[in-house]
C-alpha cells in the first residue's frame, strides 16, 4: 500500500522543509519495523520548489496471518477464505494509519525540535493514495474529507476489471487531497479516516481507540457534520466505547460554544477533595510484591508459571529491565484472554520481542524452561491435588532450576477476616488446599532443602497480629550450582513424590484431593 505526501515551496519557503516536518531526511530511503512489515520512507523528488515524501507499506501476509488471522472484526471482512486471499497487502486501511502514526508520530503531534515554527504554518499539500477501500463508495470520501478544508477532494472509482467495463466499479478510489493545511492536520485526517472508510480494523479495539481517536481529531471532529458515523466506525462499532466517545465530544463542544476548557464543565466530581479512602486490592499489592522481589533479585528473564490471563506478564512489560517475560498456562482459554488483554496483535517489534505465551503443564518437565533468571508461581500451587505437588516442585525447582523461585499462596488462617467467606470455605473453589503459615513454611523449607535453594518468607497484605497476612509469598533462591539429572517425567514424578514430606492435610483437604 502507498501514499505520497506533496508540497510546493519557494527559494525564502523551500519544499524540502518538508522533511524537517516528517523528521524524515530527503537524501535517505529509511525502512522501519511495524508489527505487519516494513514500512518504506522515500523522496521520488525534493527540491526547493517541490518536494514529495512517500510512505510505502510492504505487508508480510505471514506476520498479517499470525497475528491479525486476517478474519473476523479488524481482518479481511467478507468471506470464509479471507485469511488467504484479501486485499490487506495492497488496499489502504488500517494497518495504513497505524504505520503513519508509527513512522511519523512526531509530525502527528505537530512537533518539530529543529524547526519549532514550522508545524503552525498551513502549506499546499497534494496527498495521493492509489487504493482505498471506500465503504460508502466515492460519496462518502467526499462527505468525510470535504468539511475539513481540503480544497480538492477527488475520489476517482477503480474499475472491477478494466477489460470488462461492463463489471461495473470497485468498492476502491484513487483518492486525491488537494488544499493549504498543517501538515500535522492532514496526517491526523488520514490516521483517522482510513480504517473509517474501509470500514474493518486489523487490531482488537480496546478502550483506549476512544483516547486516541479524540487525540487525533481535536479541533476537527467533534463538529464534523458526519461524527456519529466516523466515531462508530473508527471503534468497529462497539456501541460501549461509541456511547463513550460521543459523550466526550459532546463535553468538547459545549466548551467551545462556552469559551471554557472541558475540565471546567466536566467538574461534578472534585477529585481534589476525595478523601475516600480506597483499599488497593489485594491481587494488585500481591503483583507489587513480586515485581519488587524481582527487581530486587536483579532477574531479566522472567518465567510467569500459571500465567492465567496475563495480569503479571502485563506488569513485567512495563520495566524494560525485564528483557524476556514467558508465560505460561495450560489453559488455552486464559492464553487467549492474556494474548487480548496484552493486545499483542497491535504490539510493536521491540515490545513483542520481549513476551512469549506458552501453553504447558507444570506438572510435566520442560527443557525449554531452563536458563531462566526467575520464575514466579503466584496463587499456583493451591490449585493442584497434593499428590501432584512434588511433580511441580521437580519441574521447577529440580529441572528448570532458575535462580530465583517465588511462591505465592493464601494464608488460610486469615480467612476469618473475610466477611463475605462463609465459615470453612476455601477463597476459591478450585483450590485443593490452603496452608497456614507454619504449614507453608514447613513445605517451603523442605523444598529448598531438597533441591539445594535457600528461602525467605515474607508478607503480602496487611500483616495481621493474630492470624497473619491474607498472602504468604516464599522466595527462594539457589544456593548450589549442580545439576539436578532431568529425567522423564513418570521417573521424576515418582522420584519426588517418594521423597517429599508434605503437611498433613485436614480433613477437608483430603476430600479435596
Amino acid at each position: 500500500m502507498f501514499l505520497t505526501i506533496t508540497t510546493t515551496g519557494t527559494h525564502d519557503r523551500p519544499a524540502t522543509d518538508l522533511g524537517f516536518l516528517l523528521h524524515k531526511h530527503p537524501d535517505k530511503a529509511q525502512v522501519f519495523r511495524t508489527a505487519h512489515g516494513n514500512a518504506h520512507v522515500f523522496y521520488p523528488e525534493a527540491g526547493a520548489e517541490r518536494c514529495t515524501a512517500a510512505l510505502l507499506l510492504d505487508v508480510d501476509p505471514v506476520a498479517l496471518v499470525r497475528r491479525g488471522r486476517g478474519k473476523g472484526r479488524g481482518g479481511a471482512p467478507d468471506a470464509a477464505l479471507a485469511q488467504y486471499v484479501n486485499d490487506r497487502p495492497y488496499a489502504a486501511s488500517s494497518l495504513l494509519a497505524v504505520a503513519l502514526g508509527g513512522v511519523f508520530s512526531s509530525a502527528l503531534k505537530g512537533r518539530c525540535p529543529a524547526r519549532p515554527e514550522l508545524p503552525e504554518q498551513p502549506r499546499e499539500l497534494r496527498v495521493e493514495i492509489p487504493v482505498l477501500p471506500a465503504r460508502g463508495g466515492a460519496e462518502l470520501v467526499h462527505r468525510l474529507f470535504e468539511p475539513l478544508g481540503w480544497r480538492t477532494v477527488a475520489a476517482e472509482p477503480v474499475a472491477l476489471d478494466a477489460g470488462f467495463p461492463e463489471w461495473g466499479d470497485s468498492r476502491y478510489v484513487r483518492l486525491v487531497l488537494e488544499g493549504e493545511l498543517r501538515l500535522a492536520d492532514a496526517l491526523n485526517h488520514l490516521y483517522v479516516l482510513l480504517p473509517v472508510l474501509d470500514d474493518a480494523k486489523h487490531y482488537w479495539v480496546a478502550p483506549d481507540e476512544v483516547d486516541k481517536l479524540l487525540r487525533a481529531g481535536d479541533g476537527w471532529l467533534a463538529d464534523h457534520p458526519e461524527h456519529p458515523l466516523i466515531t462508530a466506525r473508527f471503534l468497529s462499532r462497539r456501541w460501549g466505547l461509541t456511547r463513550q466517545a460521543m459523550e466526550r465530544l459532546e463535553l468538547v463542544r459545549l466548551a467551545e460554544a462556552d469559551g471554557t476548557v472541558v475540565e471546567e464543565l466536566d467538574n461534578a466530581v472534585d477529585e481534589t477533595h476525595d478523601t475516600e479512602d480506597r483499599p488497593v486490592p489485594l491481587a494488585v499489592q500481591r503483583r507489587t510484591a513480586l515485581v519488587g522481589a524481582l527487581r530486587t533479585a536483579g532477574a531479566q528473564r522472567v518465567l510467569d508459571l500459571g500465567c492465567g490471563q496475563g495480569q503479571l506478564v502485563q506488569e513485567l512489560l512495563k520495566d524494560p529491565a525485564f528483557t524476556e517475560i514467558v508465560g505460561v498456562d495450560v489453559s488455552v482459554r486464559a492464553l487467549t484472554v492474556a494474548a487480548r488483554r496484552l493486545r499483542l496483535d497491535r504490539m510493536g517489534e521491540r515490545q513483542s520481542s520481549r513476551v512469549t505465551l506458552r501453553q504447558g503443564s507444570l506438572t510435566y518437565t520442560d527443557k525449554r524452561l531452563t536458563g531462566y533468571d526467575a520464575a514466579v508461581l503466584s496463587e499456583v500451587i493451591e490449585h493442584l491435588d497434593l499428590p501432584r505437588l512434588p511433580a511441580l516442585e521437580y519441574a521447577v525447582f529440580g529441572a528448570a532450576r532458575p535462580r530465583t523461585v517465588l511462591v505465592t499462596t493464601p494464608n488460610v488462617e486469615y480467612n476469618v477476616r473475610w466477611e463475605s467467606l462463609p465459615a470453612g470455605h476455601a477463597r476459591h473453589g478450585d483450590h485443593r488446599f490452603e496452608w497456614t503459615r507454619e504449614e507453608f513454611r514447613s513445605w517451603a523449607r523442605s523444598v529448598a532443602e531438597r533441591y539445594g535453594y535457600g528461602v525467605a518468607f515474607e508478607a503480602v497484605g496487611t500483616d495481621d497480629p493474630e492470624v497473619g497476612p491474607p498472602t504468604q509469598m516464599a522466595v527462594f533462591s539457589l544456593t548450589t550450582a549442580t545439576d539436578h539429572p532431568v529425567t522423564d517425567t513418570t521417573s521424576a514424578t515418582t522420584s519426588a513424590t517418594s521423597t517429599t514430606t508434605t503437611p498433613a492435610a485436614t480433613p477437608k483437604e483430603e476430600k479435596a484431593v
